[in-house]
Order: structure tokens, then C-alpha cells, then sequence
């Protein structure tokens, strides 16, 4: 594999991608058609949105962050706060955003914030 695309659902192309925006600190990285909007969130890997009406609000990713914590403060500060977060025994802390649909958007984050790599035992 070369590329990883998450595709969720949406109803309404331009709400989205401005709720996108806002969560994920930018704009498209581009439109391949005028259904949908790409956004890149790591080198090969891109979400995007698609207007799908019959599967709105049943789409669910997760995007694992180096600094969690950092991420959550920047993306309040654009206007978004999480539904709900959840710690894991191992420290792994997730939180769950929604968009204007309802799908689910997850964040994950190492304990202590840090990355996965910095989380595994040595």
C-alpha cells in the first residue's frame, strides 16, 4: 500500500469541510470532484468527506496525535470541543468529537500525551 483514504459521509459538502477545517487545523488539500474534500493528516494518509445522504452520520475514524493534549487546546481555540473522552489502563487516552452529521471523529493520544512510540516499553 501507498495511500490510506478514511472516507465518512456527509450531507452537506461546505458545512463539512469548514467543521473539518476547524478540527483538523486546515483546508482540503484538495477536491477531486464537487462531492467530496481530501484532507491530509499525515504523509499518505488523508480523510475525506464525501456527500453521501443515505450514510450520513455513521462513519467513525480514529487519528492517533504525538501531543494530545496540544491538539485538543489548538483545536478549542478554533471552536470545537469533544463529546467525551476515555483513558485506557495502559494511560492511552482517546476523545470523541462529532461532526455536523454525527460521525464520529476519534483522537488518540499516548499517556502523558506523548506518542505511541514514546508509549511502548523500551
Amino acid at each position: 500500500m501507498t495511500d490510506l483514504f478514511a472516507g465518512l459521509p456527509v450531507t452537506d459538502l461546505a458545512r463539512a469541510a469548514r467543521w473539518y477545517e476547524a478540527l483538523l487545523a486546515g483546508p482540503p488539500a484538495f477536491y477531486p470532484n464537487d462531492a467530496e474534500a481530501v484532507f491530509e493528516v499525515a504523509e499518505h494518509g488523508y480523510v475525506y468527506v464525501e456527500v453521501r445522504p443515505e450514510l450520513a452520520g455513521r462513519g467513525f475514524v480514529t487519528l492517533f496525535v504525538d501531543d494530545l493534549d496540544a491538539r485538543l487546546a489548538a483545536i478549542a481555540e478554533r471552536g470545537l470541543r469533544p463529546e467525551s473522552e476515555e483513558t485506557y489502563e495502559n494511560g492511552v487516552r482517546k476523545v470523541h468529537f462529532r461532526d455536523p452529521d454525527g460521525n464520529e471523529v476519534g483522537l488518540g493520544g499516548g499517556p502523558g500525551g506523548s506518542s505511541e512510540a514514546d508509549a511502548a516499553p523500551a
